[in-house]
């Protein structure tokens, strides 16, 4: 899977003196920027913690502190026993199978947990967010396994996987990619392995922070394919000798939605002073009264998800203030169980992103076609061809548009109106909330690849419309792809190279700036 690689140049970010942005979490999980505590957090740490130490003393039981877990909510554990719970609980839950997760996602989530334990409402000690600050810092990534969350008590195996290494058990990753135990890398880097004390293991496995780790990850990279998905649908329109008339404000403006006149305003900018789209716009010239569906409507399809995308930014950010765990300690002293770790508002969401993402890859992949079928794109070779009949052109790149695509809809099912009751059927519903966030990334690579084909072909077909000349914007787009090596039209040659380097421009943020600093 390829990974976007635009960051925001932050170097260092505080936690615990307000909620962290989506920027910061960026920063931290893809750019390696280092986190310290604010004095405040760690004082609301501390206060929280002499709580829970007056409560562990109680001879009445407290869910988390002197009791079992789940199912076994109601077992009383002695307090000689409570260290070997905690431990216990982090051994057993770390339970995931398959391939590892990302860094980037597991430095995301470790942020995440992070920033709610510097709260003040979940009750651990001090070490254990200075443990946590350490491990970051250090660049030590634990090694977390693809399945194992349900998405409600949290993402608890994934956050287990993360807490046993800073017990200094299990595998993790150095800052350099080795793997190594646990326990070696911490020596290394200086950190002490941590004791866990009462609460502090429900502490750090109870929260959503896998999944809204992705999300963030999600809406970020999404703000850089949406900017790309209208320049590939500039390049699309210009070279198919469709109009730009469609895509007027005053038209836009007709039905007021946000995102739709966003796209709209970006491609008549992208399109401006285009030599191509002007030499059709006398009706004697051009008989066709309107483009094909794929190319007029660009801009509802993309301002659609450009406000799918504003609607998920928007719980995430609820998410980003929330304290996720449970039990919580409470502003006026109350240790209380909730049910905060459901994952459901972060699952919903991050399913409605998967939806967007295979629209709009359907959308490009279909202008793609029209460019490939001579009887739909207005004068150009059938498949952009150098010689019909002896080369295949572009034929074979809408294939693995379409194989994508199609995958794309498959990923566009929901997976959070499924649920399956576990823990002895104390948790009887939940959210699936980190299978939707694994699934959305897998659309956003598709997403990625799906437009950078667009764009291979829709550079081909400028050239071919010479000696009309394109928009700046579109001919910076073209310029780009063929100083890094994508070849223009021409024999036939191997084809695969020029699309995996067109996606990673796509995925770099290249042909969005390419093309938005030279348009008008």
């Amino acid at each position: 899977m390829s990974l976007p690689t635009t960051l925001p140049d932050i170097d260092t970010i505080t936690v615990g003196a307000r909620p962290l942005t989506p920027a910061e979490v960026v920063a931290v999980a893809r750019g390696g920027a280092r986190v310290d505590i604010a004095a405040a957090a760690r004082a609301r740490v501390a206060a929280a913690r002499e709580l829970i130490e007056r409560l562990a003393d109680d001879p009445e039981p407290h869910y988390g502190i002197s009791t079992g877990f789940g199912a076994l909510a109601t077992t009383f554990i002695a307090p000689e026993r409570r260290r070997q719970l905690q431990a216990s609980l982090i051994r057993s839950h770390a339970a995931g199978t398959g391939a590892e997760v990302e860094r980037e996602v597991i430095r995301a989530l470790m942020l995440l947990r992070l920033q709610t334990l510097a709260t003040g409402h979940t009750g651990v000690r001090p070490v254990v967010v200075d443990t946590y600050v350490a491990m970051l810092n250090a660049g030590i990534t634990p090694i977390v396994r693809e399945y194992g969350s349900l998405g409600c008590s949290g993402d608890l195996a994934p956050l287990s996987h993360v807490a046993l290494a800073a017990l200094g058990e299990g595998q993790v990753r150095t800052a350099e990619g080795e793997e190594v135990d646990a326990s070696d890398a911490l020596a290394a880097a200086g950190i002490a392995p941590l004791v866990l004390e009462e609460k502090e293991g429900l502490a750090l496995i109870n929260g959503t922070d896998g999944m809204l780790g992705m999300l963030l990850l999600a809406i970020h990279d999404l703000g850089v394919l949406l900017d790309t998905a209208d320049v590939a649908a500039a390049l699309s329109v210009e070279s198919q000798l469709g109009t730009d008339a469609v895509f007027a404000a005053d038209l836009m403006a007709l039905r007021p939605q946000v995102g739709q006149a966003d796209s709209a305003a970006r491609l008549r900018a992208l399109l401006a002073g285009s030599q191509i789209v002007a030499s059709h716009r006398d009706p004697a010239v051009c008989t066709r009264v309107q483009d094909a569906y794929s190319l007029r409507c660009s801009p509802q399809v993309h301002g659609a998800a450009r406000d799918t995308v504003t609607h998920a930014a928007l719980i995430a950010s609820r998410e980003l203030a929330a304290a996720v765990d449970n039990p919580v300690v409470t502003s006026d002293g109350r240790v209380e169980s909730n049910g905060n770790f459901h994952g459901a508002p972060v699952a919903y969401v991050l399913d409605f992103l998967a939806i967007a993402v295979a629209d709009v890859a359907s959308i490009s992949e279909r202008r793609t076609d029209r460019a490939l079928d001579r009887t739909r794109s207005n004068g150009l070779p059938p498949f952009l061809a150098d010689e019909v009949g002896v080369d295949s052109g572009l034929m074979i790149a809408q294939y693995a548009a379409a194989g994508i695509v199609s995958e794309l809809k498959r990923l566009a099912v929901p997976a959070s109106v499924d649920s399956i009751p576990s823990s002895a059927m104390q948790e009887d519903h939940v959210s699936m909330g980190w299978a939707a966030a694994r699934k959305l990334r897998r659309g956003i690579d598709g997403l990625a690849r799906v437009l950078a084909i667009e764009v291979v072909t829709g550079c081909r077909a400028l050239e071919l419309r010479a000696p009309l000349a394109p928009a700046p914007a579109t001919a910076a787009v073209r310029d780009l792809v063929r100083s890094a090596g994508v070849a223009g039209p021409g024999p036939d040659h191997f084809v695969s190279p020029d699309i995996e380097t067109t996606t990673a421009l796509v995925l770099s943020g290249q042909v969005a700036a390419a093309a938005d600093a030279a348009a008008r």
